[in-house]
């Protein structure tokens, strides 16, 4: 995660109950999530999805959310802190070059990847690390800001994903974002 990062203080208007007026959590993670389910979230900011996420997991999952900024992860665990989530939130800091998830290998049922992806410096190196700690049959729910990103570039970490052995399932509507459900082989 690289040169393009959101900065730190944005996450307070990331987390805004208005944005859930046209991106609520809970209708656009609906069916994707269960209990008992390892989650991946790269780039939770100060987790606008996570919330939902832990509660959707329940006691018996985890999610691990991965950030490069400090003040994002700290702000995300005094939420799920308060929230009475936090034993199933697995906080790291990740660093620019490898997002530090080795003991995930196999793992992970489901990624968040939503508006996060652009963000990396490499998208190849994004899928390769997703689909190292994804089991077989593993989704991933891509999303990314029509405002960042052309068609022609979602188009281009689409096939960055399908070289490391993801397809698409779907193309899930969600306002204001390019999107993809994705599937591990």
């Amino acid at each position: 995660m690289a040169h393009r990062v959101c900065p730190w203080w944005l996450g307070y208007l990331l987390i805004s109950p208005l944005r859930s007026w046209w991106q609520d959590p809970a209708k656009i993670l609906n069916g994707y999530v269960s209990p008992g389910m390892t989650v991946l979230e790269p780039g939770p900011g100060m987790g606008f999805f996570t919330l939902d996420l832990l509660r959707k997991v329940g006691d018996g999952g985890k999610v691990v959310a991965l950030d490069v900024q400090p003040k994002m992860l700290s702000r995300l665990k005094r939420r799920a802190a308060k929230a009475g989530v936090s034993s199933r939130l697995d906080a790291r800091l990740a660093a620019a070059d490898s997002m530090g998830m080795a003991d995930l290998t196999g793992k992970v049922d489901f990624t968040l990847a939503f508006a996060v992806v652009h963000e990396f410096p490499d998208a190849a190196d994004f899928f390769r690390q997703v689909a190292a700690a994804s089991e077989p049959g593993a989704a991933i729910l891509l999303a990314e800001p029509k405002g960042h990103l052309s068609s022609e570039e979602f188009e281009k970490e689409l096939y960055a994903a399908s070289q490391s052995g993801f397809r698409v399932q779907s193309r899930p509507p969600i306002p204001r974002s390019l999107t993809a459900l994705l599937v591990k082989s």
